[in-house]
């Protein structure tokens, strides 16, 4: 006898699919602001001669299920038929209890369907072999076209791995760019070059890079909000921004390391898992030892620390940093560096109340944003990136470095008033040493004043730009397709 019943799914069904009575319905759940994944998704979804599924990643409060609604309506606006237009969510008691392939079965069971259907399936990962059921349904169903998000990406990248090869691919969704909070929250545009790239600024004379640093002030205090907020559209859309922290806190804590981590990995001590996550927010952007943790928290074993430092990146809470080895200067080996997946969410669930007066909270945060920043700009690329530290003068650093067949480029985030680089400094030296490969060099900077070419007589120029403008710029290349080109 089976768990529920077939009523029962019905039932369920007809709620989350109102559409199917009142067609106009689905426009209630869409929103107007539309992400760069959006496009993306929709992309494969309605590419005429190949035909793959697509599943979106990302943690919770990021966008995915908003993009499913807004795709959903666009296919209304189209003429689909709204009966062919199915919306589930596994994470429903009732559903995640019977199979993909059940639930199609019963939904075209309730209507006389022709044409396409199209399928969205939300929090696939809480459906048991969910990959396998994917591949039935593309392999069995060639009038189905599919959209699914999940919160744990390496378990959906594996399954597509195993299943999904030329069946369906991963999109990665992290929190809004500068670029696109500025874009959702209608603010005007800087006026800049068309076409305008973070490697071409170095070519501008002062006087016109003056004019362009000029035009980011009036953005200077949205940038300030959206570092302590983060990149959540619903959250960057409130008017209350305290009680937005106090959602992003209770989401992480309660929601994604005390319900999502503990379902989805083998973590057989929560309370030590959401210590390890108050332990990487408190030295974020610091080295990682793992066997150091594992001694401040409460002696567990090294290896235990690592299956859950996994899960934690498994979940798109952080991102882990691998150190490079730049050149013929020797790199510290086998240690990570941890940044929070946005650095909003170390502020709230540290609750730090004023980070913007604390020059050392605020840089992390920065650093924090501009890993971030870059890890998007290159998805999907054959970019590899991590951090330089000097073996033997560990002291010696370079925040981010990013290595592609023909490019290394450069980026330390100095996010104070005085942003004196001393000749001595790590990005100084290698970029003076022409046997490193280096090909660009960043210096982000704080103040819209810092900016332009440092004095050091270096192999490759060191560039100093404002963190607003880094940012920004980042994000805009990104919408306008330029991603993985700087």
């Amino acid at each position: 006898m089976a768990i529920v019943s077939d009523e029962q799914i019905i039932k369920t069904l007809r709620q989350y699919n109102p559409w199917w009575r009142v067609p106009a319905a689905v426009r209630e759940y869409s929103k107007p602001q539309k992400r760069l994944a959006y496009f993306e998704a929709l992309k494969i979804l309605l590419h005429k001669s190949i035909r793959r599924f697509t599943v979106l990643s990302g943690v919770r409060r990021v966008g995915k299920t908003t993009i499913l609604y807004q795709i959903m309506e666009h296919l209304a606006d189209e003429g689909i038929c709204p009966k062919n237009i199915l919306y589930v969510t596994f994470d429903n008691p009732i559903l995640k209890l019977v199979s993909p392939e059940s639930m199609l079965s019963i939904y075209e069971s309730l209507h006389l369907l022709e044409g396409t259907r199209y399928i969205f399936f939300d929090e696939i990962q809480y459906t048991e072999d969910w990959e396998l059921w994917m591949k039935v349904i593309y392999d069995s169903r060639k009038d189905v076209r599919l959209i699914a998000t999940g919160s744990a990406s390496p378990v959906l990248e594996k399954g597509a791995a195993d299943s999904g090869t030329g069946r369906w691919s991963v999109l990665k969704i992290p929190t809004l760019s500068f670029y696109e909070y500025c874009m959702l929250l209608g603010l005007e545009e800087p006026e800049l070059p068309e076409n305008l790239k973070l490697s071409g600024l170095v070519q501008e004379s002062p006087a016109r890079l003056g004019n362009m640093m000029d035009q980011f002030t009036p953005l200077q205090n949205h940038f300030n909000r959206y570092l302590t907020i983060g990149g959540f559209p619903e959250l960057v859309l409130s008017d209350d921004d305290g009680y937005a922290q106090r959602m992003l806190r209770e989401d992480v804590v309660d929601k994604v390391i005390k319900r999502d981590v503990l379902s989805l990995f083998n973590i057989r001590s929560p309370l030590l898992m959401e210590k390890l996550f108050l332990y990487l927010c408190i030295n974020s952007t610091q080295i990682f030892h793992a066997s150091t943790a594992a001694k401040e928290l409460e002696g567990v074993s090294a290896s235990t620390i690592d299956n859950y430092l996994e899960a934690l990146q498994m979940s798109n809470l952080i991102y882990l940093a691998k150190p490079m080895s730049v050149g013929s200067k020797g790199a510290l080996k086998g240690r990570p560096k941890i940044f929070i997946a946005d650095a909003a969410i170390r502020s709230a669930v540290l609750m730090i109340d004023d980070v913007l007066s604390d020059e050392q909270e605020l840089g992390a945060m920065v650093e924090t944003t501009v890993y971030k920043h870059l890890v998007s700009f290159y998805q999907g690329s054959t970019a590899q990136l991590g951090y330089y530290r000097k073996a033997k003068d560990n002291q010696k650093e370079v925040d981010v470095v990013v290595q592609l067949p023909r490019e290394k480029i450069l980026c330390e985030v100095k996010y104070r008033n005085h942003s004196q680089l001393p000749a001595t400094d790590a990005i100084v030296e290698l970029c003076r040493d022409e046997t490193s490969g280096v090909t660009s060099a960043f210096l982000v900077t704080k103040r819209l004043e810092d900016f332009g070419v440092t004095r050091h007589e270096t192999s490759v120029p060191v560039f100093r730009v404002p963190a607003i403008v880094f940012l920004y710029l980042l994000g805009k290349m990104e919408a306008e397709g330029q991603n993985g080109k700087l």
